[in-house]
């Protein structure tokens, strides 16, 4: 996702730097995004819903730098998830032409605002997704759950198809006493499917949320009118602005 934050050191982090990675591995991830698989000698790690800036070299040296969110990172280690923008300059080289043994340029870690760590508050945790804003809300999801923190997590994941959730098979397998995950498909739901085809609506919020009362921390994420929507309802039904934390995307990738 292209995000808009400037390179931002937190105390105790070391300073974003460029690093080389290699891909090692490329999967799908939806009929229009990847999955890729980073091996980054010296990268330090990065906080749940970080992102980094990626930058491709062309042979007469043209370059080219898009930002996006980890779905995961570690010492020496990235995923990304990567949604591809058709007339993108980025990411349709790295959905349909990047190959394991590539090798990429990564600036990192960045971000400052928008992180989930564990331990860190004991307050419920609302997230709330559009298509593959769910990246870096699923990278705090995985902290959540490698952490065993006791604190309740709650997605709300708007999507067009099945076929276009973004992990899916790890986000069925976290689901449990501490996290919910709420599915809204806007074009086509599975067979059986009980609740309306239809985008995320108001009362759809209300009714899928952790209710303001109870004070979550609330994580926005998806295009720029999917997240100019949402956060309006989310006030209207009591959030405080404070306790509201958006990042959106759009243009060019």
């Amino acid at each position: 996702m292209s995000v808009e934050t400037a390179p931002v050191a937190r105390p105790g982090r070391s300073r974003p730097a460029w690093y080389v990675a290699t891909v090692t591995e490329v999967r799908p991830e939806t009929p229009t995004a990847t999955r890729l698989l980073l091996d980054v000698p010296g990268w330090p790690g990065s906080d749940p819903g970080s992102h980094l800036d990626l930058r491709l070299t062309a042979p007469d040296g043209y370059q080219a730098t898009r930002s996006y969110s980890i779905a995961r990172s570690g010492p020496g280690h990235v995923v990304l998830a990567v949604d591809e923008v058709p007339d993108g300059e980025v990411s349709p080289f790295l959905v349909r032409d990047v190959r394991a043994g590539d090798v990429l340029e990564v600036l990192g870690p960045l971000g400052s605002f928008f992180h989930w760590r564990p331990g860190e508050s004991p307050r419920p945790v609302q997230l709330v997704a559009g298509g593959s804003g769910v990246v870096p809300l699923y990278a705090m999801a995985v902290a959540h759950d490698a952490a065993a923190d006791p604190t309740p997590f709650r997605l709300l994941y708007s999507v067009r198809t099945p076929e276009d959730v973004f992990f899916r098979a790890e986000l069925d397998a976290l689901v449990g006493e501490t996290f919910r995950l709420d599915l809204v498909y806007t074009r086509r739901a599975p067979a059986g499917w009980s609740t309306p085809v239809r985008r995320v609506t108001r009362d759809a919020l209300a009714a899928a949320t952790v209710p303001a009362t109870e004070r979550p921390r609330v994580y926005v994420c998806g295009s720029t009118g999917f997240v100019e929507t949402v956060v309006p309802w989310l006030e209207e039904l009591g959030h405080a602005q404070q306790d509201i934390l958006t990042e959106r995307f759009g243009g060019v990738r």
